[in-house]
């Protein structure tokens, strides 16, 4: 049941990075369309492309960030069997966490809820590796 579980946020926080990159490619779509982009300016970063669109990939970018940590540790979790109820619990306030951020990111942009969100879904990873780093290292050695 709990490797179910457990990957159950994986999946959602996955689809969510694909909700994203299909936001940024809507955006620039959308830009393209609109004429006006500086080919050699887009080609090399984003500082060609709008707003609009340098928003979308940064909260893009995000994706790679904090939730790589997040991927790692429920693999270690699952293969040392440290799962639990409360690393369940934590593993969604996380992805909930990133949910808001994107959604703030790709929207209004205010960056007091962006960080809010970023700081909140930070702690409860912090939380996640300490707790599983102390159930690793205070278990009983084997024989």
């Amino acid at each position: 049941m709990y490797v179910t579980a457990t990957l159950l946020p994986v999946f959602v926080q996955v689809a969510l990075t694909f909700a994203v990159l299909f936001r940024l490619g809507a955006v620039r779509l959308k830009a393209i369309r609109a004429g006006g982009l500086v080919r050699e300016e887009v080609v090399l970063g984003d500082a060609g492309w709008p707003p609009i669109v340098r928003q979308a990939s940064n909260c893009f970018r995000n994706q790679f960030e904090l939730p790589v940590l997040f991927y790692v540790l429920v693999v270690l979790a699952l293969v040392t069997r440290q799962t639990s109820d409360l690393f369940l619990v934590l593993a969604w306030l996380f992805v909930l966490s990133r949910i808001v951020h994107a959604i703030v990111h790709t929207t209004h942009n205010d960056v007091r809820w962006r960080f809010g969100a970023f700081a909140f879904g930070a702690l409860v990873l912090l939380a996640m590796w300490v707790l599983f780093a102390l159930a690793i290292l205070l278990a009983p050695a084997l024989p």
